[in-house]
């Protein structure tokens, strides 16, 4: 299931990221990289007040990253996404707590998820990576590169 996401609504319910910070945007859409591959689906963040000139949508593998201009919002480009959708919606998640957003993910009759208990899951999601022990090279696998690379 693909999700739609309001991303400076999500951005100070995750530890560690704030909005104040510089990088704020680009972190977050490193985390929802991670959780879109381990999710195997899509992603769509909205993030408004754009700087002039940024406007605009921009790929990162799965994830769209869409910087709205300053004239408008990202509630409304996030309920202008899920009209444009149509009947489809009902296959996205919406992930904001915006009571505005909400309503109009309901009216799509797309899930909706609470930026807090989003934030907790990609920081569980996060930490469990983290535990992940890295797959090792067998024997084999090391002497093949050893030879590919010309190493004795």
């Amino acid at each position: 299931m693909p999700y739609l996401i309001d991303g400076h609504n999500l951005i100070p319910k995750i530890p560690g990221l704030s909005l104040s910070a510089e990088d704020d945007e680009m972190r977050l859409v490193q985390m929802l990289q991670r959780f879109a591959a381990r999710r195997n689906t899509r992603v769509e963040v909205y993030f408004d007040r754009a700087a002039p000139g940024d406007a605009g949508r921009r790929a990162f593998g799965a994830v769209q990253a869409v910087f709205i201009p300053r004239d408008r919002t990202a509630d409304q480009a996030i309920a202008g996404r899920l009209r444009a959708l149509g009947k489809t919606a009902a296959n996205w998640t919406v992930v904001s707590s915006d009571r505005e957003v909400q309503q109009a993910a309901r009216w799509a009759r797309a899930r909706v998820v609470p930026s807090e208990a989003f934030a907790r899951e990609l920081t569980a999601a996060k930490a469990s990576s983290v535990d992940e022990k890295p797959e090792s090279l067998s024997e084999d696998e090391v002497d093949e590169w050893l030879r590919l690379f010309g190493a004795e």
